[in-house]
């Protein structure tokens, strides 16, 4: 018995349904990459594995996928190596390419290596796969795709600012009211640590204050006592326990804490910024809050950080995030080249779309008139019409063979085909189309010019 087909845990077909709606959120975030500046580039699938081991520490290390060398791979492992079974000592051996984890390593190798030919700032646009080796679960896969958009080589503020209104712009135009981009600085997270005489255990303090919103205040303060800071440390910034209000009134808040700290107060002094230029340049749909819990990528970023959640009522996690980061190139030599960038969720997007129902009923349109056929004579006659439609941009196609009437109507209605043309000997002598609607069951007869004006 042949074995029964399947795919690996954590990828995932996609039917012809699916495939359109997520083209529509591509195309609709790809238009918006275009419209303000970005251009397009794409990277190899995978890359020499030195290019990306090391650069997302032990545990991203761990989830990327190595590929078996061509070839006898076997054939460059000493005796001893091969008998002692250490994995991390022979990998190297056996397999120097590896799938790319993300696209922002790929991108900073790019980069370095394109420098004497990119045009600083460089905005790039990509929208490519990725592949993890994680445990899948619901909303984790293996393989999935990524939309990114990064400006290297520019420390101007207004990048950011231009962030925040693309993150506007894409879920308006994808019909998403009410989406918050929740933003923060590192740098202010820094400050909090300097005030409380933690910066040692800065990451420590983050990670723990990060957990705010789902553990609350108590048990972010047990995890952090447990960290080694001190119950008079955590008093000293009592007052982010409780933080609320608006942007501006955060900020106050954040400033009294923060004013014994230059680099506190240069975080706050860019969240000002960004803060002042987006009120005079009105959001369309989405709302701009301060987070100052966010930590999101805190050994990555340097500056603001963005995290984008869905509307309100939607139980899903971020839909987008991003921040700016000041040496993206320096693991690769290139130093100074500060940028910024963002990405979307593409399959959580999809899921709030959906959950939400808001996908267009044209996402789901593919074929819009099926012609019947009744033998070799009439699909000839029909073929002629379909040529036509098609030039005028009508999507049109013939049921490829001659079978009863009944299961070729059967067939447009299982695809969603609104239009139905019959052509028998009759229509062909009048040099007419009999035009059926599947939805309201009406039909008339009408010649080929007609038919095309109605499709159009």
């Amino acid at each position: 018995m042949a074995q029964k087909p399947s795919i690996p845990k954590g990828t995932r077909d996609f039917s012809p349904i699916e495939v359109s709606k997520r083209n529509y959120i591509v195309d609709t975030i790809k238009s918006k990459f275009q419209n303000f500046g970005f251009q397009p580039i794409e990277t190899p699938s995978f890359e020499n594995s030195a290019t990306l081991m090391g650069k997302y520490g032990d545990e991203g290390d761990r989830l990327i996928f190595k590929i078996l060398n061509s070839g006898d791979f076997l054939n460059k492992v000493d005796d001893t190596t091969y008998a002692e079974k250490d994995s991390l000592v022979m990998t190297p051996k056996i397999s120097e390419k590896a799938l790319r984890y993300d696209l922002t390593v790929p991108f900073a190798r790019y980069v370095v290596q394109h420098q004497n030919e990119i045009d600083f700032p460089f905005k790039r646009y990509q929208i490519q796969p990725v592949w993890r080796a994680d445990r899948p679960q619901k909303g984790r896969f293996r393989e999935f795709y990524q939309c990114d958009a990064d400006v290297v080589g520019s420390k101007s503020l207004f990048q950011e600012v231009d962030f925040i209104q693309l993150y506007d712009s894409v879920f308006t135009a994808l019909n998403l009211d009410g989406t918050t981009i929740k933003m923060n600085n590192r740098k202010v997270l820094s400050g909090f640590a300097e005030v409380i005489g933690a910066s040692d255990k800065l990451i420590d303090f983050t990670v723990a204050l990060d957990k705010l919103d789902k553990i609350g205040e108590e048990n972010v303060k047990e995890e952090m006592l447990t960290k080694g800071i001190s119950e008079e440390a955590i008093s000293k910034i009592q007052p982010i326990f409780n933080v609320s209000g608006s942007f501006s009134d955060k900020i106050e808040t954040v400033k009294s804490i923060l004013e014994s700290s230059e680099i506190g107060m240069e975080g706050i002094k860019e969240l000002e910024f960004i803060q002042e230029a987006i009120s005079q340049l009105p959001l369309q749909t989405a709302t701009l809050d301060l987070d100052i819990t966010l930590a999101r990528g805190l050994n990555y970023y340097t500056g603001a950080i963005f995290e984008v959640s869905a509307p309100e009522g939607v139980s899903m996690g971020s839909i987008g995030g991003g921040g700016r980061y000041d040496d993206l190139t320096g693991i690769f030599g290139l130093k100074d080249m500060s940028g910024v960038g963002i990405s979307f969720g593409l399959d959580r997007i999809y899921l709030v779309l959906e959950e939400l129902n808001k996908f267009p009923d044209t996402v789901s349109e593919n074929t819009k008139v099926l012609f019947v056929n009744f033998g070799e004579t009439e699909a000839l006659y029909a073929m002629q019409a379909i040529k036509k439609l098609r030039a005028n941009g009508v999507s049109a196609e013939l049921y490829p063979d001659k079978k009863k009437m009944g299961k070729q109507f059967d067939y447009a209605n299982k695809r969603n085909i609104p239009f139905v043309v019959v052509a028998g000997e009759t229509e062909i002598a009048n040099d007419l189309l009999a035009l059926k609607s599947m939805k309201t069951g009406e039909q008339e007869d009408v010649s080929l010019q007609t038919l095309i004006t109605k499709m159009s």
